[in-house]
């Protein structure tokens, strides 16, 4: 499968996460401030990992109906992270796709060590109940057209490459995903400069470019697969608009020609930033919704060379695989 070619580094001891997406550091009775970049914007370059919230749903779980993520207190979270770090241990066997647990996968790769390390009870954070809301009646009759990719990680069928998801294909987790924890490869870098920023994700290996100059946004024949993004400061906080996107990298079967995405992006404290993120897109759901997903310094674990292409012998292999059954099977052969 994928695989970076410098193994992971053994993680520095860093100053405990704060509790709460969106909390401030607070020092002296005063809000913290951030550093500024000498032309005078907030300094929010960095090296940043967000692997410790490998184990945090989404939404928030059913276990915890009826509660807000204010009224959880700070034992009941440590004991949820307990829990949800054995779950990840007691899950590791299987990750390699084996029923029996036999093949666990390449372990030295996977993030999933660290998780009472977390800070999150879930990631959505509006609307309260930590829910998603409903989609608009419409939505479903066109996410009902959409093509779906397939993955590694199924039975196929794998008739092509198309059967195969962005994401196997070395292609793009598209956007906001290539920011959310994944198997491995969570980190990420923040470089500025005057009047841009970038940011660098270790999977797929994909930058974006955030130009702060004011310009418009791209016209709307030009679309891609982690968008187009435009952005500004306001206040300590880098807020990034993105549009433009293409339908086969959309975020959650999302309309892409409605579909617009705010991040703010706050450093919070010396080790962490708040990174959350809107989404808006009336033709899909029936209010904009927001979660969020602190990102904490680890200048330990740089973005290495994800050599994405080079090591993907998965989907070559399953390919191969696959016509080799079927001519042993006497199955008529397919058009390569």
């Amino acid at each position: 499968m994928r695989a970076r070619t410098a193994s992971s580094v053994a993680a520095v001891a860093l100053m405990a996460a704060l509790s709460g997406a969106g909390a401030l550091a607070q020092s002296g009775g005063k809000a913290y401030k951030a550093p500024r970049t000498p032309w005078g914007d907030p300094d929010l370059g960095g090296t940043y990992t967000n692997k410790y919230e490998q184990g945090t749903p989404f939404e928030r779980p059913r276990e915890l109906e009826g509660r807000t993520r204010e009224s959880i207190t700070d034992k009941e979270l440590a004991d949820i992270l307990k829990a949800r770090q054995q779950n990840s241990i007691e899950r590791a066997p299987f990750n390699g796709g084996d029923p029996e647990g036999r093949i666990g996968g390449p372990a030295e790769f996977r993030d999933n060590n660290e998780i009472t390390r977390g800070s999150m009870a879930w990631f959505v954070v509006d609307p309260p109940y930590g829910r998603i809301p409903p989609q608009v009646p419409e939505a479903s009759q066109r996410i009902a057209r959409l093509r779906r990719g397939g993955s590694s990680f199924t039975n196929g069928p794998f008739n092509g490459p198309e059967d195969f998801s962005l994401y196997d294909r070395c292609i793009t987790r598209g956007f906001p995903g290539s920011m959310l924890p994944a198997i491995y490869g969570d980190s990420y870098q923040i470089v500025q400069g005057p009047g841009w920023v970038a940011i660098r994700y270790e999977m797929i290996h994909e930058t974006r470019v955030i130009p702060l100059d004011n310009r418009p946004h791209l016209g709307g024949t030009v679309r891609l697969d982690m968008g187009d993004a435009r952005g500004r400061f306001e206040g300590d906080t880098l807020v990034v608009e993105t549009t433009n996107f293409r339908e086969r990298s959309i975020y959650r079967n999302a309309n892409p020609a409605a579909l617009k995405l705010t991040e703010r992006f706050t450093r919070v404290s010396p080790t962490r930033v708040d990174w959350r993120v809107t989404v808006d897109d009336s033709t899909t759901w029936t209010r904009p919704w927001t979660f969020a997903v602190p990102l904490t310094i680890n200048n330990e674990e740089p973005v290495y060379e994800y050599a994405c292409h080079e090591g993907n012998y998965a989907v070559r292999n399953m390919l191969s695989g696959t016509r080799a059954e079927e001519k042993s099977a006497g199955k008529p052969a397919i058009d390569e």
